[in-house]
């Protein structure tokens, strides 16, 4: 059953939210060649704590860390290990965090220095094809939409969009109904209504759209070795229409981005 949450419980959430993009925008200047990803998950796990939180993946279904932390043909659910990152690699961090009774669950894909053109273009068409989908998070589309609005756009640049893995409702529970997967026909599933909240998140692959796991029980790759990109924002019906309480400026903040992809979905002014 899909909880809807009020207005107080949406601004609640939006400061879960917002404590993940600012765990992520700490991280952004932290992420380098040489680096581990054991050390950036100490780095995630003592911040948030410091925040009066507590880190949302930690010892959930049993995960041993803070971070997914996902590099180069990893999808997700990448264990943090002590190997150095390297020149070229791209590095989904995926973080979650638990705060005021509510969860936030955002994810990034970073570049490791100068990096691949066509990983580039990756991580360029994943992102923009995350807005792609929140477009279609409005009150009376459908589930169906969203996904439909992602896979099209994928597909049609020649990219594997993952299917066993998908979105999902957020709240006191870190997924809840609906699931919102990255693909589907239109009009088709759950209607959305005012008060939803849910994670959209795509995770398209440069190959194949064919993934396996590790004997890890969690590190979940694509099959054909090509890379992998993974965005993620929390989103919320706000006046019909979708309102981001997730936010990547803080990660562009620190890399001295100029963005202003998230202005059409922002109705609440972000305080930095």
């Amino acid at each position: 059953m899909v909880k809807i949450k009020s207005p107080e419980e949406i601004e609640l959430m939006r400061e879960s939210a917002l404590l993940v993009s600012k765990t992520l925008g700490m991280l952004a200047s932290e992420i380098k060649p040489g680096v581990t990803t054991l050390y950036l998950d100490k780095l995630a796990e003592d911040f948030i704590r410091d925040h009066d939180a507590e880190p949302g993946f930690l010892g959930m279904y049993d995960f041993p860390n803070t971070l997914n932390m996902s590099p180069n043909a990893q999808v997700v659910h990448g264990i943090p290990n002590t190997e150095p990152l390297k020149e070229g690699d791209i590095l989904s961090v995926d973080c979650g965090a638990f705060k005021n009774g509510y969860y936030g669950d955002h994810a990034y894909t970073f570049g490791i220095g100068e990096i691949d053109p066509e990983n580039e273009k990756l991580l360029r068409l994943t992102k923009e094809s995350l807005y792609v989908g929140i477009r279609e998070f409005r009150v009376g589309k459908r589930v169906g939409d969203v996904g439909y609005a992602i896979q099209n756009f994928c597909e049609n640049n020649g990219y594997g969009v993952v299917r066993e893995l998908v979105g999902h409702g957020l709240g006191k529970k870190l997924h809840e109904s609906p699931e919102m997967p990255n693909y589907g026909k239109r009009g088709r599933g759950k209607k959305f209504v005012e008060g939803m909240v849910v994670a959209i998140e795509p995770m398209i692959n440069r190959g194949t759209r064919r993934i396996k796991q590790l004997k890890d029980g969690w590190t979940i790759l694509t099959a054909d070795g090509q890379p992998s990109a993974h965005f993620e924002h929390d989103v919320a019906i706000v006046d019909g229409k979708p309102e981001l309480l997730s936010t990547f400026q803080y990660i562009y903040d620190a890399l001295g981005i100029e963005s202003n992809e998230e202005d059409e979905f922002r109705q609440t002014k972000l305080v930095r």
